[in-house]
């Protein structure tokens, strides 16, 4: 975090020569007031200025995005990372954008989950109890996962219709695990559950008893 000692003939000028040196807003930061300003003899001679600290206030997010640009930097991949908030949905969803982000991506997205996890350590290490859940994507990787993802739910649900037998998919992360629920829930002969344990928890497709 930025953090800033200066001096003014009053605070606030202190205080804004400050933010103007930080290049951050007042909202952005923390202010300590070290040393209030003070007239000298006959008001000129002995004064003394205004001196104050400002830091830049801890930002989880702030924080996320740099720890992205740092890793993607080292791995030798240059990205923008565009924050989008989805209060609504209580997540935040960070977007890699550059050129070959195929690296970041990696088999069946594994890189980029691996970053969304460390992504969610960074932000949550200070973040005061409030836990927030951070989305990491890519070349719009999540939304076209999402698509054969749920067609791969409907095609083994009409499996099990057939066969009357149960079907096991692959072991998923709790986001893909939930699509595919998701995608079944409306099915009327058709019910879902995961079993086993993380990280090899698999959803298990069978027909309703």
């Amino acid at each position: 975090m930025k953090r800033i000692e200066m001096t003014g003939r009053t605070v606030e000028e202190a205080i804004s020569a400050a933010l103007q040196e930080l290049q951050l807003e007042k909202s952005d930061v923390d202010i300590q007031i070290l040393e209030e300003p003070s007239k000298g003899f006959l008001g000129i001679l002995g004064g003394k200025m205004a001196r104050v600290q400002v830091a830049e206030k801890n930002s989880p997010l702030k924080t996320t995005k740099k720890f992205l640009e740092d890793v993607t930097a080292k791995i030798g991949v240059n990205v923008e990372v565009v924050v989008q908030e989805e209060t609504d949905d209580q997540y935040v969803k960070m977007e890699l954008v550059g050129k070959n982000l195929g690296i970041l991506i990696g088999r069946r997205g594994d890189t980029l989950d691996a970053l969304q996890y460390l992504a969610n350590l960074v932000a949550n290490k200070h973040n005061n109890g409030e836990r927030l859940k951070i989305i990491i994507d890519a070349e719009d990787y999540r939304k076209r996962r999402e698509e054969t993802l749920v067609k791969l739910a409907l095609r083994m649900a009409d499996k099990v219709k057939k066969s009357g037998r149960k079907v096991v998919l692959e072991p998923m992360n709790p986001q893909e695990r939930r699509i595919i629920h998701t995608a079944l829930q409306s099915e009327d002969q058709i019910e879902t559950l995961s079993e086993g344990e993380e990280p090899f928890r698999k959803v298990v497709i069978s027909l309703k008893k």
